[in-house]
């Protein structure tokens, strides 16, 4: 089977290329607009905007992985969610179209549900609440016209919780060295739950996707269950670390009002900060989904949550490594 991962040089697509690889009967491409520092000899340069480029390098392939997204909340201009997300999607179906290419995997997101719905599970309503989750929808509408045209075409679409694991420097990082730290501010009572995906699931469910959902137009939720609290999250990263961690509460309207505080600042001085009402929003939210529908198909995580988050948490904050030389991903 020929693979073509396009945007595999980041945190998610490093960790599938390895996966991947596990199947000495696949060949794998990687391409990027940047170089993988894991795989740069699988890896061509090329921007998903250039629809005569991915033409060209879709040749050959029997599945499609679209990992290449605009994804970061505080992206500038936004029309680059849009360019990229959407017609980044169209592109490709019209470079596979060229190159009679029938199979496509594409990483979604639970962001198109919206802020603290009840959870939802596949066949829920969309409702985004930004720009990242509106044109992620748009690209699947994309995608479902692309499939009304040719019912024997392949889709499978991946709609994951936040992602973490080793490596990465996204919210789910920066949540748990706050905590490690001791110097962590719980913004409310912590008992909103926070779905979360450990990156060694999902690329195990992408792989999975790839080798057993081979017809149809297929969507999975993905989220590690079960979900922790806030609270509970704290516990488990004071048992992993083995250190007393204390907590102080603040009340959900002040810690808003702070986030603004930060939002006006960054417009000030133009400078992107770790703290936005948005990020306040999304920390204090309840983001729980349903995930039923991927293990009703046959997927069994290697991992549990804990399992992941314990991994996480040693490789990030006990074992030494030279931060120098050690490569890491940055991401939401």
């Amino acid at each position: 089977m020929n693979i073509a991962i396009i945007g595999g040089s980041g945190f998610v697509g490093s960790r599938l290329i390895e996966e991947l690889k596990k199947n000495s009967n696949s060949q794998i491409t990687n391409i990027d607009k940047q170089q993988s520092p894991f795989y740069p000899e699988i890896t061509i340069i090329a921007n998903v905007l250039d629809k005569e480029k991915i033409k060209e390098l879709l040749s050959g392939q029997d599945v499609v992985i679209l990992l290449a997204a605009e994804h970061r909340d505080d992206v500038s201009p936004k029309s680059l969610y849009y360019d990229v997300n959407v017609q980044g999607m169209k592109n490709v179906l019209e470079a596979m179209d060229a190159n009679n290419v029938k199979r496509i995997v594409f990483t979604s997101s639970v962001a198109v549900y919206g802020l603290n719905k009840k959870n939802p599970d596949e066949q829920h309503p969309v409702d985004p609440f930004n720009d990242y989750g509106k044109t992620k929808y748009q690209a699947e509408e994309v995608l479902q016209e692309w499939y009304a045209k040719d019912t024997t075409r392949n889709i499978n679409i991946l709609r994951p919780t936040v992602i973490f694991g080793e490596r990465n420097r996204g919210n789910v990082y920066n949540l748990l060295r706050q905590i490690s730290s001791g110097k962590f501010m719980m913004i409310g009572g912590g008992n909103n739950k926070k779905s979360m995906a450990y990156v060694g699931n999902i690329v195990s469910f992408i792989n999975f996707l790839v080798q057993e959902k081979t017809t149809g137009y297929n969507v999975f939720n993905y989220i590690d269950k079960p979900d922790f609290t806030m609270n509970e999250l704290v516990s488990h990263i004071s048992k992993v670390l083995d250190k007393k961690i204390p907590t102080t509460k603040v009340p959900y309207a002040l810690g808003m009002l702070g986030g603004y505080g930060f939002d006006i600042l960054a417009k000030l001085t133009g400078k992107k900060l770790n703290i936005s009402s948005v990020r306040v929003k999304k920390f204090c939210a309840t983001t729980q989904f349903d995930a039923s529908a991927a293990k009703a198909a046959g997927f069994v995580a290697p991992y549990t949550l804990g399992e992941g988050l314990a991994n996480t948490l040693r490789y990030e904050f006990i074992e030494k490594r030279d931060p120098a030389t050690d490569i890491t991903f940055v991401t939401e």
